[in-house]
């Protein structure tokens, strides 16, 4: 790759060809729960902008707690937003008191005259914030804002769901998203690895990508293990842009032996951070979890006491390979092989994409109908663990990258 090339697909700030594919969808910024009546206001940063989150005072007979996200350097002098005060209209600034509302109208100056007109020509940049699944997400694009798309861990109601949000990534948001269409890493950073050096020599098994709706489907085709056995597949689709759907075996207390399904949604927090939320959901003929109640969530660290990442997890596994890359991978230093396959069909598509968006359309996965926003069922299969769906159409089966 080319290093025009390289810095096409990840640079993410406002103005870039990437940073601009990537504002045409929602992201989470916040755990709602992060922001309490006692401390409503949180510093966060996407995108490559840094802004403040903030939660409204609740009104009489609402059903809907407010939210506000607005840049953080106030329109006046630059002062914090973060020190600033929520009212029940807006956001005030702590250094002299100018007012924002949710849409970034200055509402209030006073150290000027109140007829002073120049304020209704100051506009602090804002975006609408949507809460979904204990989640904030925001909309940084350009109006009008696609549908919040309601993806089936996020809003199922048949089984019990938590979040888990782990440690800052100090690296570029592509590195964690290459990893999504790497199927081979699975048995050397999760296998050899991780058991410290086991040997696993060459492994004979197929892997197939193909394009769908809303991104890539990943596929691993595994011989069985002694002649006569059935191939195991598994199939792990990566929702563009910036999403992984994943499926494995529950692992807590009472849900062992259960699917737990999960969403890993990986945020471009800048240029060199990435943030990681997983949603995950575990289907059950017992508990419930109601759209429209938070779910309980974790924040899990990455490295141990030593500042060493936790290489007895998966997360912990999946951080080191991907910061160790650099805060962002000199892709014109790497040599790709036949396993990368994916990784050329998924910088192609990127590619791809930010031409549309240059010339004014929806990238693949914008959501503006509400009919086909229900709940969006994504097909999973493992059938290492017993998950399993008719095999695809062979003309469905074909990889697009070569």
């Amino acid at each position: 790759m080319r290093e025009a090339e390289n810095e096409l697909l990840t640079r993410v700030g406002r103005g870039t060809p990437a940073g601009e594919l990537l504002r045409r969808y929602w992201h989470p910024v916040s755990i709602s729960g992060d922001l309490t009546e006692e401390k409503p206001i949180k510093r966060v940063t996407l995108l490559g902008e840094k802004l403040v989150v903030f939660r409204m005072p609740h009104r009489a007979g609402e059903k809907e707690t407010r939210y506000g996200l607005v840049a953080e350097q106030c329109r006046h002098r630059l002062a914090s937003l973060y020190y600033g005060r929520v009212e029940d209209d807006g956001i005030r600034c702590p250094y002299h008191g100018w007012k924002y509302d949710l849409q970034g109208n200055c509402l209030e100056t006073p150290p000027e005259p109140p007829d002073w007109a120049y304020k209704n020509e100051i506009r602090q940049p804002a975006y609408p914030v949507k809460k979904l699944c204990g989640l904030l997400f925001a909309y940084l694009g350009p109006q009008p804002a696609p549908l919040l798309p309601r993806w089936d861990c996020l809003v199922r109601e048949d089984g019990k769901r938590w979040v888990t949000v782990e440690s800052m990534l100090d690296c570029n948001w592509l590195q964690p998203m290459e990893n999504s269409v790497d199927p081979s890493h699975l048995y050397w950073l999760h296998g050899a690895t991780a058991t410290h050096g086991r040997e696993l020599g060459q492994y004979n098994e197929r892997h197939e990508f193909t394009r769908f709706e809303y991104g890539i489907y990943k596929r691993r085709i595994t011989p069985g293990k002694k002649p006569g056995d059935p191939q195991q597949i598994d199939e792990h689709p990566l929702i563009f842009p910036t999403i992984l759907r994943h499926v494995s075996v529950a692992d807590r207390g009472q849900l062992n032996n259960r699917f737990r399904h999960n969403m890993q949604i990986r945020v471009p927090v800048d240029d060199t951070h990435t943030q990681v939320y997983r949603v995950n959901f575990v289907p059950s003929n017992t508990d419930r979890t109601p759209e429209d109640q938070d779910p309980p969530y974790e924040y899990s660290p990455l490295k141990d006491e030593n500042g060493e990442f936790r290489m007895n997890t998966v997360s912990g596994q999946d951080a080191m390979a991907w910061v160790t890359q650099g805060a962002i991978t000199d892709r014109t230093q790497e040599h790709l092989g036949h396993g990368d396959r994916g990784i050329v069909m998924f910088r192609r598509l990127l590619q791809e994409q930010i031409e549309i968006v240059r010339q004014g359309g929806d990238p693949i996965g914008v959501i503006r109908d509400p009919a086909k926003n229900g709940i969006i069922n994504i097909d999973v299969v493992n059938e290492v663990i017993g998950l399993r769906r008719p095999p695809l159409a062979n003309a469905d089966m074909r990889a697009e990258a070569s």
